[in-house]
């Protein structure tokens, strides 16, 4: 088992349980954990993120057997992760009980041990469960080329002609996409994303103290500016945790409140880093460096735009308002 796996084993023992936040106060603790976890580790909290969305699906739609079998190998030390980004003019079938294709951007390829991939059935994406030891894919590094989140090791992935168990499959087709799970998850992430905010607040902080420059006003007012950017993520993550069990109608408003927030505290905070450090945030013997990189790579999830325009239709309907 590789360390990162025994890193996301650790961390699952701290979650309240396998399944679903069951309340307001067990959503908040899983988001909490998420967020320390990105501001000590970005790549392992990408990767730690997937495990869990992964085991909450399985338990949110599995047959009862399925999720007792994978609870069991949870407890053992399992990691899963959820491959379902279609690699483009090979994307992954299933016939006669074969798999062949690929998925690109496969977090935590060679080092997780399961992993739910999808596939287009009739009725919707198919998730299949692939013990990667039984199952294991062609994995190609030579796609992820990029400057930060290199730990995370998303790779593309390739099977040929690989046989699927029966009981591999989860759920019925559709189940993947069904909401408010599946845009809403994205909570999860974009706690895991300001807690990388953090991490780069303080590394921030950390080089201005230690250089003796944190005394100077316009460093102090950069400092200032780079807390309230990263409040206003958390706030607006913490309001879409807390308020998931609220107006179902604001559910999905308030996790794309969060992820607009996130995003744009996080492009500002990068950028109000590197006036305050200056060049020395460009080596990479820098700890800053690292952290930049990986928050920057992170940061750059799909739709952004579609975001805002969720958000802002919920507030020209009256389902999100201006509140303390």
């Amino acid at each position: 088992m590789s360390a990162m796996a025994e890193r996301i084993g650790a961390l699952t023992r701290r979650l309240d349980g396998p399944g679903d936040p069951v309340d307001s106060g067990a959503m908040m603790r899983l988001l909490r954990l998420l967020h320390d976890v990105g501001r000590e580790d970005l790549p392992l909290g990408r990767l730690f993120e997937g495990h869990v969305d992964a085991v909450q699906i399985v338990m949110r739609y599995a047959r009862e057997e399925q999720r007792a079998r994978v609870a069991e190998m949870v407890a053992r030390g399992a990691t899963l992760g959820v491959w379902n980004a279609d690699l483009p003019g090979e994307a992954l079938t299933l016939a006669d009980r074969r798999l062949s294709g690929g998925k690109s951007f496969a977090s935590g390829a060679g080092l997780l041990s399961h992993a739910l991939v999808t596939v287009d059935a009739e009725g919707g994406r198919q998730l299949i469960l692939l013990d990667l030891a039984r199952t294991p894919p062609v994995v190609d590094r030579s796609v992820w080329q990029v400057a930060g989140m290199q730990r995370s090791e998303s790779h593309v992935v390739r099977w040929e002609s690989a046989e699927v168990a029966p009981d591999d499959l989860i759920g019925v087709a559709g189940d993947y996409v069904r909401e408010p799970w599946f845009a809403g998850g994205a909570l999860r992430f974009a706690a895991v994303q300001a807690g990388g905010i953090a991490a780069v607040v303080e590394g921030a902080r950390d080089h201005l103290v230690t250089a003796g420059r944190a005394g100077d006003p316009h460093q102090a007012a950069r400092l200032a500016s780079m807390y309230a950017l990263a409040q206003a993520a958390n706030a607006a993550v913490r309001a879409a945790g807390e308020g998931w069990f609220d107006d179902p109608d604001a559910h999905l408003p308030l996790v794309a409140a969060a992820r607009t927030a996130v995003y744009g505290a996080g492009t500002q905070v990068i950028a109000l880093a590197q006036e305050a450090v200056g060049v020395q945030a460009q080596f990479t013997t820098h700890p800053l460096a690292a952290r930049i990189a990986d928050l920057s790579t992170y940061l750059r999830q799909p739709a952004p735009d579609a975001q805002r325009m969720q958000v802002g239709a919920a507030v020209a309907a009256g389902t999100l308002r201006v509140d303390l």
